[in-house]
C-alpha cells in the first residue's frame, strides 16, 4: 500500500518508549525488552497501520508483540492507532514492539534465541510476477529465514486476497517443512482463528464480495 510521506512520523516514532530505533541490538535478546520477559513473543510481519495488532495486543496482554514495517508513515500511524486502543481500554502499553526494518534482511535482528512462538502475516504484496515471487513474505527462501527463529513447533498465521498467492504458499509451506494444519478458502465461511481480528485489507474485501483465503501452519 502506498502511503503520503508524514514528516510528524520519524520524530514521534524516536520519542515513543515502544519503537525500536536499532532493533539490531536486540538480536537474541527480545525478551529483556518487554516489561514481561517471560510473556511468549509474537511477530506481526508487514504490520502496516496498526489496526490489527493494537488490537490483538490490546487483547492479550499476556503476550508480547513485535511489529515490523518498513515505511515511516505507516509506522507513524501504528503508533497512534496503539495508543487510541490502549487508552480506550485504559491499558499501559508494556506488550508490543513497533520498529521499522526490511523483512528480508530479518535474519540481522531475530535469531534461534527469541524463540518467536508466532508469526502473522496478513495481506502481503502478492508480487504476481514471476521475476519478483522470491519477494513474497510467504516464499520458501523467506520461509526458511523464519525457520531460523521460530520455536520448535512454532506457527504461522497468513491470510489474504489473492488466489494465486495462496495456492502457491500452500507448496512454498510444505517445500519448507511446515505442515498446514488448518486452511480455508473462504475465512467468512469457516472461520478458523479463534476470534478473528479483522485487518483493514480484510474488511475491504470483504466489502466487494472477494474471498479470504487463509491458513495455519506450523514448523515441523
Amino acid at each position: 500500500m502506498r502511503i503520503r510521506y508524514k514528516k510528524w512520523a520519524r520524530p514521534e516514532l524516536e520519542a515513543s518508549e515502544f519503537y525500536v530505533k536499532e532493533p539490531e541490538k536486540l538480536k537474541g535478546n527480545w525478551k529483556n525488552f518487554f516489561k514481561n520477559p517471560n510473556n511468549p513473543l509474537h511477530l506481526e510481519l508487514g504490520c502496516g497501520k496498526g489496526t490489527f495488532i493494537s488490537k490483538l495486543a490490546s487483547e492479550n496482554t499476556n503476550i508480547n508483540y513485535i511489529a515490523i514495517d518498513l515505511v515511516d508513515a505507516m509506522l507513524g500511524l501504528a503508533k497512534r492507532n496503539i495508543e487510541n486502543e490502549y487508552n480506550l481500554k485504559k491499558l499501559d502499553i508494556n506488550n508490543i514492539a513497533l520498529t521499522r526494518f526490511d523483512i528480508e534482511r530479518i535474519l540481522l535482528i531475530l535469531e534461534k534465541k527469541d524463540n518467536i512462538e508466532r508469526i502473522y502475516i496478513n495481506f502481503c504484496n502478492p508480487w504476481p510476477r514471476g521475476k519478483h515471487r522470491k519477494k513474497r513474505l510467504t516464499h520458501t527462501i523467506q520461509l526458511e529465514k523464519y525457520k531460523q527463529f521460530l520455536k520448535t513447533s512454532g506457527e504461522i498465521y497468513f491470510k489474504t486476497d489473492d488466489d494465486d498467492l495462496f495456492l502457491s504458499s500452500l507448496n512454498y509451506f510444505e517445500e519448507a517443512g511446515f505442515r498446514v494444519t488448518n486452511k480455508t478458502f473462504d475465512l467468512q465461511k469457516e472461520p478458523i482463528f479463534e476470534n478473528n481480528i479483522e485487518t483493514e485489507h480484510e474488511k475491504m474485501f470483504k466489502s466487494q464480495g472477494i474471498k479470504i483465503k487463509a491458513l495455519k501452519a506450523k514448523l515441523m
